[in-house]
């Protein structure tokens, strides 16, 4: 029998694909892109393409496995089969509950912590049952800001919500600004928008210190230096406003705090400007009287911007930009950094917040997942003595690698992994459960990239005695006797839950109708007074105003931000750990621990036929930085710090400017020291949101040595 069924690409990107799979006699024979989908257009991303040797890969994890008696936590020689046996999942479960039970009668229940992230960006298996299970528990919380939390307090700071620009309005755009958005690498559905409006005759420009896929298609690329980018915002706006470029209807009727603003960019001179970012004064000035008068304008920001220390504030002065020119009213106009905050689901349905009152009668303590390593090795009153990973891989993608793995190899951490595959952080695991993929389970989809809801079907059985998030979950709460209702809730129930939201962009949109359309468009023609607008309406967020902050209007000065020991309207200085901040003696390079283009994140970094199409473990170099250091093109360097260091190969090019790294994420055992680039990074959080400074790094280059041992 031959079925074709839709899915949704649940992974860690903008596009969140429409997929139609092949199924014949119950196994996947075909993906491919959904051509229906109004954004993804029946096309995916290279990796996806290859999503069958994932699914069939025999390097997946089919059964429950704990860890043989005697063998050390770390990566084995011998594999997998060296450090785990397999077991059933009744044996499984009522270890983890027996452990649980004895953690929190010796420690506490804040003792137990949970992490995961993006591995899955399902609302079910990314977040739902998981979730109250641990609120149900009373374990530790975690705070989940590795990734764009930084990002987004600096875009809500001024427009007050997570939405923008939709793509498909990028193809009547007559200057579009890529800042710190590798479009064509990560973002490849937006790509082709872009692609027709600059065959209309708009300009492409590409701000990044990286010379991206994308800045190779520009019509001009400006590399800036790592964590400047809030100063170059500021030059943008002296020169905007200096020259009565910016839209003064619009600033009077719709923002707050120009007065304020205007005051402070006098300090950001485009000279002054020049010597932060590496980007001369004239192509500042030029940049700005360009993007302020060619119309429509707009501007697809990345989180890129955010990973340094000054990241929210990168990105609260980048948000500025289209509320000074007024470029929100225009079809075609205004910024782009997430479109999530338009789906509005009901996530306090989901995830159940009041069951912790159960548990603990108040709300547990919180940690940062970005500072793993502190949490494991240094938390007290309850130390950690659990954790549970699911939909994440922190020993490779956590700062301070070292410091992960010496809390990881504990030997008194009881650590249990819900994984696809036996990852670097399963071979710190005491028991490995078996995580199905997107084509093994039923999910419901959103987007940060556009504006469609979409339910993912389930295509095929489990393989092997795999489980999804929801399902576990679910198991487990059983095993641990919690009554609640809300643990036997079905996948349906759980979708209708999360559909059932004050958010009246929802209106109309059923667990029904989604099954039946495959995708629907956010309502926002519903939500209109008259409801007069055509459901395929453009969708102009804040053509009117209408800014989600407290004042309603767009804000140049926050008095939240003014609250919290901020200076409300921007502030800038250069990050501690960069060339010109207060800890380059000694460590002269500015290191971009990038994601690498074919990989996302950590995933799929194991699946041959992708990983054949990265160049992996490789340095990139200026010459003018490799040649006082007599390092030739494909040598073996020694990359290092205070914290770590790692061998790599040299690549000596033009991707990075004088001063500046990069080198690629990749997971640790698959590098041949056992390490990958988060040895080099610290566990430093941003300005806002808490988030991870992967971009502020000094590192040292030279010649490697006869040999690195590994940690």
């Amino acid at each position: 029998m031959k079925q074709v069924v839709h899915a949704a690409c649940p992974h860690d990107c903008p596009d969140a694909c429409g997929v139609l799979i092949t199924v014949e006699d119950g196994r996947a024979t075909k993906i491919q892109g959904d051509p229906a989908h109004p954004i993804t257009r029946g096309f995916l991303c290279a990796k996806v393409a290859k999503y069958l040797d994932r699914v069939y890969s025999p390097g997946r994890v089919l059964y429950p496995m704990r860890r043989k008696l005697g063998v050390h936590k770390g990566p084995q020689a011998g594999g997998s089969e060296a450090v785990f046996e397999r077991i059933s999942w009744d044996h499984a479960l009522d270890q983890i509950a027996q452990r649980f039970r004895d953690i929190t009668a010796q420690f506490g229940n804040e003792a137990i912590l949970p992490y995961s992230y993006g591995g899955t960006l399902g609302a079910l298996n990314g977040g739902s049952m998981d979730h109250r299970f641990f609120y149900r528990l009373g374990a530790s919380q975690l705070e989940r800001s590795i990734c764009s939390t930084a990002g987004e307090e600096g875009l809500k700071s001024v427009t007050g919500i997570k939405i923008g620009t939709e793509p498909e309005q990028f193809r009547h755009s007559r200057y579009i600004i890529a800042w710190g958005a590798n479009i064509h690498g990560n973002n490849v559905h937006l790509w082709p928008f872009v692609q027709e409006a600059q065959r209309n005759g708009a300009k492409l420009v590409v701000i990044d210190p990286y010379r991206t896929r994308t800045a190779k298609c520009a019509d001009w690329y400006l590399p800036v230096n790592p964590g400047t980018d809030a100063a170059l915002a500021m030059g943008l706006m002296h020169v905007i406003i200096n020259e009565g470029l910016h839209d003064a209807e619009y600033v009077a009727e719709h923002t707050l705090g120009f007065e304020q603003l205007k005051a402070k960019v006098q300090e950001f001179t485009p000279a002054r400007v020049a010597q932060w970012t590496g980007i001369a004064a004239e192509d500042v000035v030029k940049l700005a009287r360009e993007y302020a008068t060619m119309h429509p304008a707009v501007i697809r920001v990345n989180y890129g911007i955010q990973r340094s220390e000054r990241g929210g504030m990168s990105m609260r002065a980048v948000s500025m930009l289209p509320c000074l020119t007024g470029s929100w009213k225009e079809f075609g106009g205004g910024l782009q950094l997430s479109t999530s905050g338009g789906f509005g689901l009901n996530r306090e349905a989901l995830e159940m917040p009041e069951l912790m009152q159960t548990a603990l009668g108040r709300p547990a303590r919180v940690v940062n997942m970005v500072q793993l390593g502190q949490a494991l090795n240094n938390l007290q009153d309850p130390p950690i003595q659990s954790l549970f990973v699911y939909a994440s891989n922190p020993a490779a993608v956590c700062p301070n690698h070292n410091e992960v793995v010496r809390g990881l190899r504990r030997d008194d951490l009881f650590t249990v992994v819900h994984e696809q595959f036996f990852t670097d952080t399963t071979d710190y695991a005491d028991v490995v459960l078996p995580a199905t993929t997107f084509f093994e389970h039923k999910d419901l989809v959103a987007a940060y990239g556009h504006y469609y809801l979409q339910v993912s079907k389930q295509a095929i059985a489990p393989l092997g005695e795999c489980r999804s998030n929801v399902e576990l979950f679910r198991a487990l709460a059983a095993c641990m006797d919690f009554d609640e209702p809300c643990f036997r809730e079905t996948d349906d129930q759980m979708i209708d839950r999360a559909l059932d939201s004050p958010n009246p962009w929802l209106q109309g949109i059923t667990r029904k109708r989604l099954e039946d359309e495959d995708h629907v468009r956010l309502n926002f023609a519903g939500a209109e007074p008259d409801g007069a607008s055509a459901s395929s309406a453009p969708f102009l967020p804040f053509a009117q105003g209408n800014f989600r902050t407290p004042s309603g209007k767009a804000e140049f000065f926050s008095a939240a931000l003014e609250k919290q020991g901020h200076d409300p309207v921007m502030e800038f200085t250069s990050p501690a750990e960069s060339r010109t901040g207060l800890l380059a003696e000694g460590f002269p390079l500015e290191l971009l621990a990038r994601k690498a283009d074919n990989f996302l994140n950590s995933t799929f970094s194991n699946v041959e036929s992708v990983r054949a199409m990265e160049d992996v473990d490789i340095l990139e170099i200026h010459p003018d930085d490799a040649r006082p250091r007599n390092i030739p093109d494909g040598s073996k360097v020694r990359v290092f710090n205070g914290r770590g260091e790692i061998e790599l190969r040299a690549k000596v090019n033009g991707a990075v400017q004088p001063g500046v790294v990069a080198a690629h994420l990749n997971w640790a055992k698959l590098s041949e020291h056992g390490r990958n680039i988060n040895v080099l990074t610290s566990e430093k959080l941003t300005d806002l949101g808490n988030a991870a400074t992967f971009y502020s790094v000094l590192v040292e280059v030279e010649l490697s040595r006869p040999s690195v041992s590994a940690s």
